[in-house]
């Protein structure tokens, strides 16, 4: 069964007492604004100004010494990661023009992209394992540990 929600009788009272709406503050950004400095100066506001301590220079402020971010990371890791040498990539496109194989070929073979093994055999790539375990397989030659001794 549905009901109507039922209203209180009684006498109904207004509120007269004032409300009062106050302006936000300016942020920040709108008073560095240059119209708003303009306009404050022609109406003859206060105008904050300051003076940084090292402006017109070329001088950064520090407060200690600073150390190069580039001397904190070579000195927690080597600086330069180590290439494929250059016994390695002959031995790679030797082997592989041996079996006539095109750099796209082998590539499929190992399951890589033609630009790894081009990177291989330019001298560009970082050593990976797996990958020159992959050629090894494909190409029956050895290219980990020591070549030709």
């Amino acid at each position: 069964m549905f009901t109507m929600p039922t209203r209180t009788v009684g006498t109904i009272k207004q509120d007269w007492e004032p409300v009062v709406l106050h302006k936000t503050k300016p942020k920040a950004q709108d008073l560095r604004n240059p119209k708003a400095v303009n306009q404050a100066l022609r109406t003859g506001a206060e105008v904050l100004t300051v003076k940084k301590p090292t402006a017109g220079s070329n001088k950064k402020a520090t407060a200690g010494p600073v150390l190069n971010a580039r001397k904190l990371d070579e000195a927690a890791e080597p600086a330069a990661l180590e290439r494929v040498g250059g016994e390695v990539r002959h031995a790679i496109q030797k082997a592989r023009l041996d079996k006539k194989m095109s750099q796209g070929d082998l590539a499929k073979l190992i399951n890589e992209r033609v630009q790894v093994v081009q990177e291989y055999e330019n001298g560009k790539a970082v050593i990976n394992q797996g990958v020159l375990g992959k050629m090894e397989r494909v190409l029956g030659v050895k290219l980990r540990g020591k070549i030709g001794k």
